[in-house]
């Protein structure tokens, strides 16, 4: 079966790419981003619906992803493309993409980044990221029971009151950060944290019943221990630069990020490497050499249009940064 010669809709339809594992956030805007691309890596493969937008805009995808049902998925998905050359899906971690021996020297004429987790991961109560009654408190991203740090579970059962205190406050933004901490503390000392109810425990004995605490609420702090036990800020920055250093001249990478802690990274990231001088502000003469690495594309990040938000949520919190690499 060979992939289709012309897409099955049009760019402007919400959705068009989402499927039963996930719908992928700003596909058309992805699109257009990477235009005229040969090679672009999808270092967040997930169910395969960024990959399959661009794979019908004429553009050959290489996908990572390091959920193997992740993988499994997009390849039975685009099997099709798979088969006739155009698209090829590897287990690993775009924030470790030197330690991938299939990819040792590759160059790419795009990156894609879309952060976060899948619909289906949140979905999947196994996969312990819902505040769901009942889920289990897992969270890593390779898949249960796969090496690669410790549970949320072990997290929170482990970790003292300043860590978990910076965990609230810096990933979750939120106020009482260290009462939470300590409400953990001394919880576990009376029985362990297993699931999703011994945290939504804590945070209600600590901010109150609804309506003072609901689905939002619950969302932020589960994602503030879901980030920690990944290391999803730190592994954001490493992974940047190695990323741009497999990029083509002209190549370019583009971010969607959903939490204001990754978007400041590449923001701040993208202009550092956008900038001429380095030199102190106030030095009179340039002693840097410095030369800019490239150019911002999007000076201000994109977002979600209101259709895409109606029809899918996890869109709204979305942001879209792109940088192109010096020619």
């Amino acid at each position: 079966m060979d992939p289709p010669n012309e897409p099955s809709h049009t760019m402007s339809d919400a959705g068009a790419w989402a499927s039963e594992y996930h719908a992928p956030v700003m596909a058309k805007e992805v699109v257009d981003v990477f235009r005229g691309c040969g090679v672009v890596l999808d270092g967040t493969l997930g169910g395969g619906g960024h990959a399959l937008a661009l794979l019908e805009s004429g553009v050959r995808v290489i996908g990572i992803d390091r959920d193997p049902d992740a993988v499994a998925a997009a390849r039975e998905r685009l099997a099709a493309y798979e088969t006739a050359g155009r698209f090829r899906a590897i287990v690993a971690n775009f924030a470790a993409l030197d330690d991938v021996v299939d990819l040792t020297d590759a160059r790419f004429d795009g990156v894609l980044l879309d952060l976060g987790v899948s619909s289906h991961q949140l979905d999947d109560l196994a996969r312990g990221f819902s505040f769901r009654e009942g889920a289990a408190l897992d969270m890593r991203m390779d898949g249960k029971g796969n090496a690669g740090g410790p549970s949320a579970a072990a997290l929170l059962q482990e970790a003292d009151e300043r860590t978990l205190t910076q965990i609230f406050r810096e990933y979750g933004d939120e106020p009482r950060a260290l009462k939470l901490a300590r409400e953990i503390v001394r919880r576990r000392e009376r029985r362990p944290f297993i699931t999703s109810d011994d945290l939504v425990g804590a945070i209600r004995a600590v901010l109150g019943a609804p309506p003072r605490t609901g689905p939002a609420v619950f969302a932020r702090l589960f994602q503030a221990v879901r980030i920690a036990v990944n290391d999803e800020l730190g592994a954001l920055e490493r992974a940047l630069p190695s990323l741009r250093d497999r990029l083509t001249p002209g190549g370019v990478i583009a971010v969607i990020a959903y939490h204001s802690g990754e978007d400041r990274i590449v923001k701040q990231t993208f202009r550092a490497w956008s900038t001429t001088c380095t030199c102190p502000p106030r030095q009179p003469v340039c002693t840097c050499g410095g030369r800019a690495l490239g150019t911002t594309i999007t000076r201000k990040a994109a977002t979600a249009s209101q259709a895409e938000v109606a029809v899918n949520s996890r869109a709204r919190s979305a942001h879209l940064r792109a940088w192109r690499s010096a020619a």
